[in-house]
This record gives C-alpha cells, sequence and structure tokens, in this order.
C-alpha cells in the first residue's frame, strides 16, 4: 500500500484548491476508494436501518386510513420509493458506465455493476408490491399497462446487464458492452416516469411531484419520504460494500493490488 502513503500525504492539504481538487481526484484510486468505503458503509447502514424504522412507523402506524381506499395504500410506502429507487439506480449506473467508457476510469464501471443487483431488486420489489396494490384496486394482478410494462422492461435491462458482463470473461469487453446496454437502456426511464401523462393508463398519477403540492396527508407524505431516504442510504451502503469485493476481485485479477492509477 506504498501509493495509499503517497496519497495520503500531508503535502496535498498544503496547495488550496489545487489540493481540493487533487484530495476528490484520488478517490478514482481503487485502494483509496475501498479504505473510504469501509469507513462509510456502516454509517449509511446504521442510517438506512434507523430512518426504515422510523419512515414502517409512521406509515404503518400513525399514518391515517386513506378515505378511498381503504388500508390497502399503505403499500406506497414500500411501493413508491422501489420504484423511485429502481429509476434513479439505473440513470447512476448508466452515468458510471459512460464514464468509465469515455474516460477509462478504473472505479466507475465497478460502481456500474456494485449499482445494478440493488437497482434490479428494487425493481422487482416495486412489481411485486403494484401488483399486490393492483389486485384490490383495479381487480387484476397484472395489466399490460404503460406504466408497468416499461417497468417490467427496465427489469429486463437490468438482469440483461448482469448476465453480460457476467458472461464475459475479459473485465475491459465486459464493462464495455456492458455500459454500451445499460446507455441504450437509459431512453426507458423518461418512458416510465412520464408513461401516465403521455397514455391513457390505469396507473394513477404521481402523489407528489415538485411543481405542485403534494396530493396526501402531511403524516404519509412524511412516511414515504423517510422510506425514500431509507432506500437511498440502503443503496449507498450495499453498493460501497460490493464495490468493495468488486474492487479486490479486479486487483487480484489484474496482479497489481495498491496501485493509484486511475
Amino acid at each position: 500500500m506504498d501509493s495509499l502513503r503517497r496519497i495520503d500525504s500531508p503535502g496535498l492539504a498544503a496547495h488550496g484548491d489545487g489540493a481540493r481538487g487533487a484530495t476528490w481526484r484520488r478517490f478514482a484510486s481503487p485502494p483509496v476508494f475501498h479504505a473510504w468505503a469501509g469507513r462509510a458503509v456502516p454509517w449509511f447502514a446504521v442510517l438506512a436501518g434507523l430512518l426504515a424504522v422510523a419512515g414502517l412507523w409512521v406509515g404503518f402506524v400513525v399514518a391515517p386510513t386513506d378515505h378511498q381506499q381503504g388500508e390497502v395504500y399503505r403499500i406506497i410506502f414500500i411501493h413508491v420509493p422501489a420504484a423511485w429507487m429502481s429509476m434513479f439506480i439505473y440513470l447512476v449506473a448508466a452515468l458510471h458506465a459512460a464514464l468509465g467508457l469515455v474516460f477509462n476510469t478504473r472505479i466507475s464501471p465497478l460502481m456500474a455493476r456494485a449499482l445494478a443487483p440493488t437497482g434490479a431488486l428494487f425493481t422487482v420489489i416495486a412489481l411485486w408490491t403494484g401488483a399486490a396494490w393492483g389486485k384490490p384496486t383495479w381487480g387484476a394482478w397484472w395489466v399490460w399497462d404503460a406504466r408497468l410494462t416499461s417497468e417490467l422492461i427496465l427489469l429486463f435491462l437490468y438482469l440483461g446487464y448482469l448476465a453480460l458482463v457476467s458472461a464475459i470473461d475479459d473485465p475491459r469487453r465486459a464493462d464495455r458492452g456492458g455500459a454500451i446496454l445499460l446507455l441504450a437502456g437509459v431512453v426507458n426511464v423518461p418512458v416510465i416516469y412520464f408513461s401516465v401523462q403521455w397514455w391513457n393508463t390505469l396507473h394513477q398519477g404521481a402523489s407528489v411531484s415538485l411543481t405542485s403540492a403534494p396530493a396526501m396527508a402531511h403524516t404519509m407524505l412524511a412516511g414515504m419520504l423517510l422510506m425514500v431516504g431509507a432506500c437511498w442510504a440502503y443503496s449507498i451502503a450495499v453498493a460501497l460494500a460490493r464495490v468493495r469485493c468488486l474492487i479486490v476481485e479486479r486487483e487480484r485479477l489484474a496482479g497489481r493490488w495498491g496501485s493509484d492509477r486511475a
């Protein structure tokens, strides 16, 4: 770990903005990122647990019963955060894949790989809870609604990416092929988000919008936002833990653990 000692030398702190820029750039080094992620994972894991407990308590105990849907509406405290995260994680993974493709950074493709399983998990949760919500409200577990169909396509994109990068033995070729697939699938994300506006669908419109007041009680909104925060913290903790494993695996394959070249 001689390179880590060089990077962490106190001389970097004495050069103002240039030093700060160098400090941020050094996180592109796998050993430095590996060490930082190891310190960050427990904090985000604990935060995820606390927010999840608070969010479930507010959502399933404190929030009032909906006057139209009754108790079944409480699925939104799991369904909506999972659906949001499924789309957001895909965009972040595609961004990392693009950075790796364009700038040939070593951490970026590993971050894409680390994020994809969590995004796929949230997509499955969104689809499953949506079906559980749809049965009592629509009378069917599944309909070929634009929102549901595009969300299902998102799951196939995640699974396709994971299958592709696992099937190619050469890590660099796998990273490039996976990046192309992720970037090609980005067009599906706005389709998911705007499908209820572009087409006449059974899926209800957004209850929370940046351009208008939320169409729900404040306690309902608080519970949902707490669960969103829990999903964010969980995603960060799991992705960082997974990327640490990928860094070790990749460096062992390359036979040069400790290099600070990005």
